[in-house]
């Protein structure tokens, strides 16, 4: 991915946690989608369309439920003491974005605080593109509707694709309450019992699960990256239709347990068709989704 985007991770493996910060110190015109109905998150409403503020300077993916939202203000604070953010009279302001998954079930309880998003935000590079259990994947589980004896272990995935000149890359923390589905129909990682992956949606439809146990416990959530000019209004529009990945690849998805969010970011270096470029990030969430899972 161009230059103009830099990502970094930090994570308490013993504990199970961890947080990823994609960074943008110039500036990325901003957009976002949220579709899961238990969502935890910073500044979307700024992303709307018709508010003032165009460009943002970070998103933040993060562990840790609620209580990962604090990573944000590292981030703030590393971009704050760089000279980063939007012109507001005698300062500039970082603006941060962000979206939390939950896991503090996974081993001990914790969650990525303050110097754990500074410390991210401080490592991002241009070569801190990785996936699997890495960053805000780190406590990543799915497949969770017998609970967590029963799942899979989740993770951080990576995609890139280029629409002629214009390159698109996916970024998700895969730690939904569905099961992982491939590009054919089949499951590749969720519950399983006895050895066998017992089919969640089947298992919903049929009304044999406790929602109790399942309330808030989950999300995916992600970021598009290109360098494609876009408009907010188009940012936003993408990040809507970026959430086609998730339901070709995560069932169910959505859910009232699950708080699924996807993020925008164009650094605005390259003209293209937009219809092109909403394609490519379907194709490469999807694919980021998966990778999530490989070996």
């Amino acid at each position: 991915m161009t230059d103009k985007f830099l990502i970094g991770h930090s994570a308490d493996a013993g504990k199970g946690t961890g947080v990823t910060v994609i960074l943008a110190k110039d500036g990325a015109t901003g957009g976002v989608s949220v579709r899961g109905a238990a969502p935890g998150t910073r500044e979307t409403d700024l992303l709307k369309s018709e508010n003032t503020v165009e460009k943002i300077n970070a998103v933040v993916l993060s562990g840790g439920s609620a209580f990962g939202l604090d990573s944000c203000s590292g981030v703030m604070e590393y971009l704050r003491e760089n000279g980063f953010g939007f012109t507001a009279g005698r300062y500039k302001v970082p603006i941060v974005c962000g979206a939390v998954l939950y896991d503090l079930e996974y081993k001990d309880f914790a969650y990525p605080d303050k110097n754990a998003g500074y410390l991210a935000a401080k490592n991002a590079s241009a070569d801190n593109f990785i996936k699997g259990s890495v960053g805000a994947g780190t406590g990543a589980t799915v497949g969770k509707i017998l609970g967590a004896a029963s799942a899979a272990k989740g993770g951080l995935g990576l995609y890139t694709a280029k629409v002629g000149d214009i390159e698109v890359t996916a970024v998700v923390a895969v730690n939904a309450m569905g099961d992982i589905y491939n590009l054919k129909g089949e499951i590749i990682a969720g519950a399983k019992a006895g050895g066998q992956y017992i089919d969640t949606v089947k298992m919903m439809t049929e009304g044999a699960f406790d929602s109790e146990s399942l309330s808030g416990k989950n999300t995916t959530i992600g970021c598009i990256l290109t360098d494609a000019v876009l408009t907010k209004a188009q940012a936003n529009k993408l990040a809507d239709i970026a959430h086609d990945a998730y339901a070709l690849t995560i069932r169910p998805v959505h859910t009232v347990f699950d708080g699924d969010t996807v993020f925008v970011m164009a650094s605005g270096e390259k003209q293209g068709e937009f219809a092109q470029i909403c394609a490519a990030a379907v194709e490469c969430m999807a694919r980021a989704v998966l990778s999530a899972f490989e070996a």
